[in-house]
């Protein structure tokens, strides 16, 4: 190749590699005019503004007396905001070293050292939003950061940013726990389960927003959208009851060594549910309220309380009379290749529709629902569709079992399926349908939705009021109420509740005893026959006010019928709400009197609500106007005086006499964990009053 063609070469070369060069140039300016433009004018919005978004307080759950179940605690984490617009390089070099120190010793998990290098690289990074600690802080603690030096001069000089975080705490511990709900992860971001989930939309509010614009190198503030707080949901719930309920059940569960067990308490008339309980043995002798809301979620076969379906369908239908005979032979009877018993020894001979029914007779009920509606079980199968046993309840909770009363023709209907869901099995219910039902009876004849919230509230202010839902107006005819109402106390009186009976009052209910089935392997599998034993009624059996009822599952120690397992369960928690109720019936019940000379005794509480408590009732205050806000009571012989009550806050207070809510509201705005045992008012605390504070701690208030 000659010099000029190895020239020409060269130059060709470089040409090309320009001329490439120019080429993707050109490529790049296009795309990023055309292809990207949107991503970079939004990248250079974000420089000149920024956004903060203001999240708004969740709301409370409160019981039915106001007392808060559920509410929001607020905590901090601490970000910093190296390049704020006053933080200038003097300041933050003058005083990064003091700042270090504080956070080394607040913190104590870095030296002086590490956590000034760590704030210098931060801000030669560039860190606009730069995290300080990942631990989380109380308000109190914030106070103390707050006055950290470069802290003090806040956020657009000093770059202080606490970011606000709200959890979720139940100062009543785990008592309706469950029913109440849970949240997903530490932002609270909606309900996952229970009434957090079902009322989210009234608890979360909505987050506000607060929009910054950079002009001339300073961040000034351009729009401001405030959140608006959540409003509290005022439940059903009476947390004293929901306490008497948990702990009957428990002590049952514990001496029969039962797998779960629930527990619900229901007003009559609205339907409204006063306690609910589901305990889950999670290891033994302990059992634990949140693992799964059985009483709403677990549809199975119930087993004898179901007779009182049948028997209605059959009184109803004019098929017999209580005074009818029926022959349940010696305890056994074969339907097709099937052997259905008594439980009773030796059977029940010949025995009216009354005694089997009361006497729980398998037998005595099978017939007489097979014998009149063998040839036409559609017929049977309609009447208990008519009382509403096939429809979900459809109650504001997530999770309600299907219930399941099969009909002629389906695929699993056989020659045995009349005899055996004349008894409670080839039908499934879950706890809260049956009593629903049950109600209903009580409620004469009006089947209403069990209802868990019964108001909206914020700031005190009642916003809204739901009242009860009327399902079915009449699940029978009233002449057929009567009759089974005589049935529900004549088991109590004569039949196999008679353990629960009193002289008191009067119950109405019915006892299960249900054989549990475990899918393909039928009722006994490996481990041998599991039972459901339940009991569910009203008292006071002649004037209806509370509905109940009480499902233990597996239990062990070969002691399983309803009578003695639930049953008594049922007794215990009816005799506590006869007893703050019932005691007298009279209409002067709710008329109170004092004696002449005797001024009532109090809890301690605020000098303000104590006041409006004592000028409603018309007793006289001495020293009502106590520059104190927390004070003591103390009853003489013709007034009561109030005791400044000192509460300091270095130390652990003293809340020995003040009520739950009062309690907590003071342990905890001092930085402490509260946890609640019992119900009523403070007689011990676990830390001792006086004792210095050390933040995070937990201490334990037991209440009677």
């Amino acid at each position: 190749m000659s010099i000029k063609q190895k020239i020409i070469f060269r130059l060709a070369a470089i040409y090309f590699v320009f001329g490439a060069l120019m080429l993707w140039i050109l490529f790049e300016v296009v795309s990023l005019k055309v292809f990207e433009a949107s991503r970079w004018e939004e990248k250079a919005r974000t420089l000149e503004s920024s956004s903060i978004v203001i999240e708004a307080n969740r709301g409370n759950i409160l019981d039915e007396k106001g007392q808060k179940i559920s509410l929001s605690v607020p905590s901090y984490r601490i970000y910093m905001d190296l390049h704020a617009n006053g933080l200038t390089s003097g300041l933050f070099n003058s005083k990064v070293d003091s700042l270090a120190l504080c956070l080394s010793r607040f913190f104590g998990d870095k030296s002086t050292s590490g956590y000034k290098r760590d704030l210098v690289k931060a801000r030669r990074d560039g860190s606009r939003y730069y995290l300080v600690h990942p631990r989380k802080i109380s308000y109190l603690e914030l106070q103390k950061v707050r006055e950290f030096p470069i802290f003090r001069q806040g956020k657009n000089t000093g770059g202080f940013i606490p970011r606000q975080y709200d959890e979720r705490r139940h100062p009543f511990g785990s008592l309706a726990s469950r029913t109440i709900g849970k949240l997903y992860g530490e932002r609270a971001k909606g309900g996952m389960v229970g009434l957090e989930r079902a009322y989210d939309h009234v608890l979360r509010g909505a987050n506000g927003l607060s929009t910054w614009k950079r002009i001339a190198g300073s961040w000034i503030p351009e729009e401001d959208v405030p959140p608006r707080d959540g409003r509290d949901i005022i439940t059903t719930l009476d947390i004293g009851l929901q306490d008497v309920a948990e702990q009957s059940l428990r002590n049952q569960l514990k001496m029969h060594d039962a797998d779960h067990g629930v527990a619900i308490l229901m007003e009559v008339e609205t339907g409204a549910v006063k306690a609910m309980v589901n305990l889950f043995r999670s290891s033994p002798g302990i059992y634990i309220e949140d693992h799964f809301n059985y009483a709403i979620g677990e549809a199975v076969e119930p087993g004898s309380t179901f007779k009182l379906a049948s028997i209605i369908a059959a009184l109803e239908d004019g098929a017999v009379r209580l005074t009818d005979s029926v022959d349940t032979g010696t305890g056994a009877f074969a339907y097709y290749d099937r052997i259905m018993r008594d439980s009773h020894h030796g059977g029940f001979g010949k025995i009216t529709v009354r005694e089997s029914f009361e006497k729980s007779s398998n037998i005595g009920i099978s017939r007489i629902i097979y014998e009149n509606y063998k040839n036409n079980p559609q017929r049977f199968v309609d009447r208990l569709y008519s009382m509403g046993l096939n429809e979900p309840l459809g109650i504001e909770i997530k999770g309600e079992g299907k219930p399941v009363i099969k009909y002629p023709g389906d695929k699993s209907w056989s020659g045995v399926s009349l005899p055996w869901m004349s008894i409670g099995y080839e039908v499934k219910q879950t706890p809260l349908q049956t009593l629903a039902f049950y109600n209903a009876v009580a409620n004469n004849g009006k089947l209403v939705r069990p209802m868990f919230v019964k108001g909206v509230s914020q700031h005190g202010e009642l916003l809204r009021e739901f009242d009860p839902v009327v399902l079915n107006p009449s699940i029978c005819s009233v002449a057929t109420l009567e009759k089974v109402q005589d049935l529900l106390k004549g088991v109590v009186e004569r039949g196999t509740a008679l353990n629960i009976r009193n002289k008191t009052y009067k119950i109405a209910g019915k006892t299960g005893t249900a054989q549990l089935a475990k899918g393909s392997s039928g009722y006994k599998g490996e481990g041998g026959v599991e039972y459901l034993a339940s009991f569910v009624g009203y008292f006071p059996a002649d004037r209806p006010m509370y509905s109940c009822i009480v499902a233990v599952n597996s239990p062990s120690n070969n002691v399983y019928y309803g009578n003695v397992v639930a049953g008594r369960v049922f007794r215990e928690i009816a005799d506590r709400v006869y007893a703050l109720s019932y005691n007298k019936l009279d209409d002067d019940y709710f008329t109170e009197t004092v004696e002449e000379g005797v001024y009532p005794w109090s809890k301690g509480g605020t000098v303000n609500d104590l006041s409006v408590i004592f000028e409603e009732i018309g007793f006289p205050l001495i020293d009502k106007e106590l520059n104190a806000e927390w004070v003591s009571t103390k009853a003489k012989e013709h007034t009561v005086e109030l005791v400044p009550k000192n509460i300091p806050l270095s130390i652990v207070p003293q809340v020995m006499g003040m009520g739950a809510k009062d309690a907590v509201a003071v342990l905890e705005n001092r930085g402490l964990k509260v946890a609640i045992s019992g119900f009523g008012k403070v007689v011990k605390q676990s830390i001792t009053a006086g004792q210095p504070i050390n933040g995070g701690e937990t201490i334990i208030i037991y209440l009677e």
